[in-house]
């Protein structure tokens, strides 16, 4: 009776907490610019060059088709809850190890928040705020044209995701 009470509290207080972005397997994402949940360089932010930081892909599953990988920010327009999307690109080769600083990823590109088809760093109007870099291994070839939204391509690749990562990065500008 114990034990079934114990487990009965473990149940309820993990549904209740908002559950974190799955990891599914072993593929990472990674930077040489900063750690998980580390400072973005103000080089990749608006304040900047607003140019993309070097992004490197590991243990991506070897029967992958394609990548996604989605940029956003959840602290955007709190509270009303809207997460700002800062880069979108989707259909990226397999193959693919990484993303050099300054150098878009071969794929289709979807459509930021700002209108943005390319990457748009990090540009907070208020404090600081954390930047999810997602890369999603497919077993489809997204069948989206360029500059469809984030919602879109989250739609299309719904129970298409082999693996997923994400690497968190923390951007403050110096006048907030």
């Amino acid at each position: 009776m114990r034990w079934f009470n114990l487990l009965l509290i473990v149940i309820l207080l993990t549904g209740c907490q908002k559950q974190p972005f799955n990891q599914i397997g072993n593929m990472q994402i990674l930077s040489s610019e900063f750690n998980n949940n580390g400072s973005i360089p103000g080089q990749y932010t608006c304040d900047g060059k607003d140019i993309n930081p070097p992004l490197e892909f590991k243990d991506v599953p070897d029967d992958a088709k394609s990548l996604v990988l989605i940029m956003d920010d959840p602290d955007a327009a709190k509270p009303a809850g809207k997460v700002w999307d800062h880069w979108i690109v989707f259909n990226i080769s397999a193959d693919t190890k990484e993303i050099k600083e300054d150098q878009e990823p071969v794929g289709i590109h979807g459509l930021g928040t700002s209108n943005n088809s390319k990457y748009h760093g990090p540009c907070p109007p208020d404090g600081q705020h954390r930047y999810f870099f997602k890369l999603y291994a497919l077993d489809i070839m997204v069948d989206l044209p360029q500059g469809s939204t984030k919602k879109q391509v989250e739609e299309a690749i719904a129970g298409h995701i082999l693996s997923q990562a994400q690497l968190i990065g923390l951007y403050k500008r110096n006048n907030n």
